[in-house]
């Protein structure tokens, strides 16, 4: 019996490692499993460079026809589980096909590598970097190891960004005006705005305001969209009156954001929003939606 438990363990370790890992930042990295480890973080136009370790179990040679990395892109959305689609491909032949009797280590180097998209983990779909390995085999069948990175890309601060103005009105019942500072944030930003109350002739019980993220997949009829409630913040409790004015202050650091996503690979979008909600003392509810940016600043160490 234990004979046979032998015969199907694994005929080599394969290790893969990065040449500046221990210097480059690590950040977490939920696995498919749910499990979450370190990573290293990467930005598009970098070189990607390591080295791939291959050690024979002991007391056994590996047989191949031939050994080969690759830099892959991939989309994956969850209702086509386990159907990548690559957007980013490269590859490079590390050995010709032959045998492998004891450690061996072989270099890689991906230049200046074009990864225009970020990491992304949504709730209908992935967006993810990884490293394959392929020892290809016969009859043996093939050995695979991956090693996963995260891509995030930065943006400089946009030279313009208006501010935003809006009224939310019901005729001769209710009249607000609300603006905010900015129309586009960084993930990191504070958003900055002033409600005023122009006319109030309704029983208002509470007013919040939710930052809301919509994540599109697919297109056309196959077209999901699925929303979700990122943050709500209490702005007021208690009716208000004519005249009187609320400041906004909501700091979006605490908040787990993503730049916005603007029609990835013709596979899905994320855009953000800002949600007035107000409820009366019957506990009806009136909002008003604005679409906002989001970008990711470089920080500074």
């Amino acid at each position: 019996m234990n004979y046979l438990l032998g015969a199907f363990k694994p005929a080599c370790n394969v290790l893969i490692t990065f040449n500046d890992g221990k210097n480059r930042k690590q950040v977490p990295f939920k696995k498919e499993n749910g499990q979450t480890v370190t990573v290293p973080l990467f930005q598009s136009q970098e070189n990607i460079v390591g080295k791939i370790t291959i050690e024979p179990m002991q007391g056994k040679k590996i047989d191949h026809n031939g050994i080969k990395v690759e830099l892959l892109g991939q989309i994956e959305m969850y209702f086509d589980r386990g159907n990548f689609y690559d957007f980013t491909s490269l590859v490079r032949e590390l050995d010709v096909p032959g045998e492998i009797y004891e450690r061996k280590v072989y270099p890689f180097e991906f230049s200046t590598v074009e990864m225009p998209y970020e990491t992304y983990n949504g709730v209908n779909v992935r967006l993810r970097y990884v490293l394959k390995v392929t020892i290809s085999r016969g009859y043996a069948g093939s050995i695979v190891e991956y090693q996963d990175f995260v891509v995030r890309n930065y943006t400089p601060a946009p030279a313009i960004n208006n501010s935003i103005k809006m009224e939310v009105g019901i005729e001769d019942c209710l009249h607000i005006e609300f603006e905010y500072n900015k129309s586009k944030y960084h993930l990191k930003d504070v958003i900055i705005g002033k409600i005023y109350f122009l006319l109030v002739r309704i029983k208002i019980k509470n007013m919040d305001l939710e930052i809301r993220r919509r994540e599109s997949t697919g297109s056309g009829t196959n077209t999901h969209v699925e929303t979700e409630t990122l943050a709500k913040f209490e702005l007021m409790d208690g009716a208000p009156v004519r005249g009187e004015s609320i400041p906004v202050r909501l700091f979006l650091s605490p908040y787990e954001l993503t730049p916005t996503h603007h029609n990835i690979n013709n596979k899905f979008s994320v855009k953000y929003f800002l949600n007035l909600v107000l409820v009366d003392e019957e506990d009806r509810r009136y909002f008003k939606q604005q679409e906002i940016t989001m970008y990711r600043l470089q920080e500074t160490s």
